[in-house]
């Protein structure tokens, strides 16, 4: 009875031992699929991230800080007077003032935004001041240029010449048609992760041209125009602001990404979204463009935009170069 006992006992243990050895050799064959890291990594939209995503290079390849880097490369656009759909430099609303909207998150959730802000060449920074210096998470109008002033920065006039030449233009006729890809990439939205792993992002703009005073779009919106989550990933939107807000469109990308996707195929389900609410509105999805960039942990990229001609920066190790997202409607 002993021997009997003694050889189930050996023959129970071996099993285990060989379930054990088996699952620990399948966690390390998993383990091992998983890609490394690519970091530090800073993507931003369109061409005029180029310049900004080698303003945040330069803090990212000294081991900066993600929210210190994206603050810092969104604020080359915001001063640019040749970028007109942000910042010094943009197209004002119809009746002629330049309002700006920005917001700022990083990897803990913190989070900064202002809107319809004006006199101010960077709202970005009063935004990571409002994250950091107050109780709220979002100041607009009059009480942000207040709390801007107090902050030190700078009231001046951000209308320039080219840009009232063409709203003078435009009072000619009043018609309000963006123009997509011209008038409709209102934004530079910029997302980050460092060499520690962290992420962060920015977004601002000064709105589409010769809007209706007063109208905000996605831009300062955390969850619309801009989400990050440092576990699974971020994302940034650019477009027609108010389609955006409609989805939630960052948020719903990185929850996507949550649950298993791509940050391509994330940006493709929420641009597809979107064209669906469009359709069944009636809309003429002709006049309305989007475009969504995503970025996860792991340093994957995603892009995807309603028509083609939306483009993005990309800086890693690699260097920083231009790309074309895929679109919707080729």
């Amino acid at each position: 009875m002993s021997d009997r006992k003694t050889f189930i006992k050996t023959t129970v243990l071996a099993s285990a031992a060989v379930l054990l050895s088996s699952f620990g050799k399948n966690n390390k064959s998993k383990k091992t699929l998983k890609k490394n890291p690519r970091k530090p990594i800073v993507i931003s939209t369109w061409e005029h991230g180029f310049k900004a995503n080698e303003a945040a290079w330069k803090l990212l390849s000294k081991n900066g800080k993600a929210l210190d880097a994206v603050e810092t490369g969104v604020r080359v656009s915001e001063a640019d007077p040749e970028v007109e759909s942000v910042g010094y430099g943009g197209r004002p609303d119809r009746d002629g003032h330049v309002t700006l909207d920005a917001c700022i998150m990083d990897e803990l959730a913190n989070i900064g935004s202002v809107a319809c802000l004006e006199h101010i060449m960077h709202p970005i920074s009063v935004a990571r001041a409002v994250m950091e210096k107050t109780p709220h998470v979002m100041l607009v109008g009059e009480g942000a240029l207040q709390f801007a002033l107090d902050m030190g920065h700078k009231k001046q006039d951000l209308l320039t010449e080219s840009s009232r030449r063409q709203w003078q233009e435009w009072l000619k006729k009043g018609d309000y048609k963006p123009v997509i890809n011209i008038e409709n990439h209102d934004t530079i939205g910029m997302v980050a992760m460092d060499e520690t792993g962290n992420l962060s992002g920015a977004c601002t703009t000064s709105g589409m041209a010769f809007k209706m005073h007063g109208r905000v779009g996605d831009s300062p919106i955390i969850g619309a125009a801009l989400f990050v989550d440092n576990e699974v990933g971020a994302a940034t939107a650019t477009g027609a602001g108010e389609e955006v807000i409609r989805i939630s469109g960052t948020h719903t990308i990185v929850e996507l990404m949550r649950q298993g996707l791509s940050p391509q195929k994330a940006c493709e389900a929420a641009i597809k979204r979107i064209v669906k609410g469009v359709t069944k509105r009636n809309q003429a999805i002709s006049d309305i463009q989007v475009g969504f960039l995503a970025l996860n942990k792991y340093g994957e990229i995603g892009a995807f935009s309603i028509h083609k001609g939306f483009n993005y920066a990309v800086n890693d190790s690699d260097g920083n170069r231009m790309k074309n997202s895929d679109s919707y409607f080729k």
